[in-house]
């Protein structure tokens, strides 16, 4: 599906966070919000998502306003793992999974068939079968966050918002986690939108980066055009060296420096 932010605006009270933002997400495509803490990336998620207003603008599915969408229609077409999830106190992992087919149940909310092959194929993609009757808060900080994505995968929507997947995951469960998104994307044609503060993670992962600061939009493209020394240096205000990773070929951030 096409997601396109239309000169939104988003705010909290009268101060303003995001200002006025053409912004395209592609179809299929890994793309991934880099800016400094504050800039407004996890509020453009939040707000392109629905779970905060927008003040001005338009947020586009397919054509279609999200603020007319029902609900339950908005949430079959896409899915968001929030920075901060609810600790899921005495959940199993595969009740947490289960919790994603809400958009399609009806009545008393019972599983239906398809709703259970959705739930075994969401643990299956994630690697979390094993732990399926395994209480969440038993998860180590990587397995929790596979069994989160498993849920929002469950939800079997075409476009999948993560916001920073990877806070407080030691460096392998970080890797991990990228490298099941990628290949859910790749072999399952997701389209995964993602904020990510680690900017050589972000290149190497994505598809597509766009860079924010001060909630205005710097530059969008691939990694190549967008980690440059001069967007770093309008976005994060440092003197970047950079070259390319010597395994991926993608854009790598050698060092850098603060302009005073």
């Amino acid at each position: 599906m096409q997601l396109l932010a239309e000169q939104i605006q988003v705010g909290y009270g009268e101060t303003p966070i995001v200002h006025g933002m053409d912004i395209s997400f592609p179809q299929g495509k890994i793309t991934t919000i880099i800016g400094s803490n504050g800039c407004g990336k996890s509020t453009l998620l939040k707000a392109i998502t629905r779970i905060i207003p927008h003040q001005g603008g338009a947020v586009l599915l397919d054509g279609a306003n999200i603020r007319s969408m029902d609900t339950k229609a908005l949430a079959r077409e896409m899915a968001i793992l929030p920075q901060t999830q609810d600790s899921a106190n005495g959940l199993l992992v595969g009740e947490l999974v289960a919790y994603g087919r809400f958009p399609y149940q009806k009545g008393f909310g019972r599983l239906s068939a398809e709703d259970r092959r959705m739930v075994d194929w969401a643990l299956e993609a994630t690697r979390m079968d094993e732990f399926r009757n395994r209480p969440v808060d038993a998860l180590s900080g990587g397995q929790r966050q596979r069994a989160w994505i498993a849920m929002a995968l469950a939800q079997d929507t075409g476009i999948i918002f993560l916001d920073e997947p990877t806070t407080y995951l030691d460096m392998a469960h970080q890797l991990e986690v990228l490298e099941l998104l990628r290949k859910l994307n790749r072999e399952e044609g997701r389209t995964i939108v993602m904020v990510l503060h680690d900017l050589n993670q972000a290149a190497r992962f994505s598809d597509h980066l766009i860079a924010l600061s001060s909630g205005r939009l710097i530059k969008s493209g691939p990694p190549e055009e967008v980690l440059v020394p001069d967007v770093l240096k309008d976005v994060f205000r440092i003197d970047a060296v950079i070259g390319k990773d010597p395994r991926t070929g993608t854009p790598f951030c050698m060092t850098y420096d603060l302009i005073k």
